[in-house]
């Protein structure tokens, strides 16, 4: 069976999948980067293929080190993390008009029309709204991130958080939190905040239109759908391992050159490849 693999290498996390020649993810790994890339996609890969057997036909890689990964690994292709999101966006909801990204570090808006990129744009210079500021503030809070989630469902009057910048959305909460106010109202009015933060910054001057897909590690957190869906007033549409879209959209570029070219070629092609390179690394 024909494979192939896309890597997505982030500044907090890494991950991999492998599709099968019909394009359904046959495995996917994530760990953390841990400020060497290399390393981290040496360990996705090598734990990836433990458990996959067929023949790689080519491997894809995406990300903010895909430059310096892609390079050392011999990838086919590297592709930017707009083009990656965009592809599988548009394979999970084909006619999707908006998709929203945020991951670990990065947030991101992508207007499509007919499955082409027409506009873009990405978080400035504030985090807050990322998977790093959410786990911080769950943290800080004592809570599992699946917890800190679940209490925002509870939230009936959501207090009034600062969301432009993480130090004063914080110093809100705690502020609250000296005043007796709930847990789950704190939780989802931060919520509230860095949802209406993202819209002002990515989403300034850009119509946002449905159907909207809301992909990265972010799209797990329920309390930050539903913050969405409360000031946008449409549905969001969560695709399969929202984490790991730009993978996904990566490996779904590589099949179509592949196919287009009607050529195979990567220097991995069996588990045992992915096993020595990790050595040497």
């Amino acid at each position: 069976m024909n494979l192939v693999c896309g890597v997505d290498v982030g500044s907090v996390g890494t991950k991999t999948v492998v599709l099968s020649a019909d394009s359904h993810v046959l495995a996917s790994v994530y760990l953390p980067t841990g400020g060497d890339p290399l390393q981290a996609v040496r360990r996705v890969l090598a734990e990836l293929t433990q458990g996959v057997t067929g023949h790689i036909t080519g491997i894809a890689v995406t990300g903010s080190a895909r430059e310096l990964v892609g390079k050392t690994i011999g990838a086919d292709i590297i592709k930017n993390e707009i083009t990656c999101q965009s592809m599988a966006a548009a394979y999970f909801l084909p006619g999707v008009k908006t998709v929203i990204e945020i991951g670990g570090q990065d947030s991101k808006l992508i207007i499509l029309q007919d499955g082409l990129v027409r506009d873009f744009a990405m978080n400035t210079v504030c985090a807050a709204g990322t998977g790093s500021f959410l786990e911080h503030q769950s943290r800080r809070l004592g809570l599992k991130i699946s917890d800190f989630a679940a209490r925002s469902l509870e939230s009936r009057i959501p207090v009034k958080v600062t969301g432009r910048c993480t130090v004063f959305a914080e110093s809100d909460m705690i502020h609250y939190q000296q005043t007796g106010a709930s847990l789950d109202d704190i939780i989802y009015g931060l919520c509230l905040a860095l949802v209406r933060n993202f819209l002002g910054d990515a989403g300034r001057a850009r119509m946002i239109e449905t159907p909207i897909i809301f992909q990265g590690g972010v799209a797990r957190n329920a309390g930050m759908i539903r913050a969405f869906e409360e000031i946008l007033a449409s549905r969001l549409i969560v695709p399969p391992l929202p984490e790991f879209t730009g993978a996904i959209g990566a490996a779904l570029l590589l099949q179509r050159e592949l196919t287009h070219n009607n050529r195979h070629s990567s220097r991995y092609t069996t588990r045992q490849d992915f096993r020595e390179d990790e050595g040497r690394g």
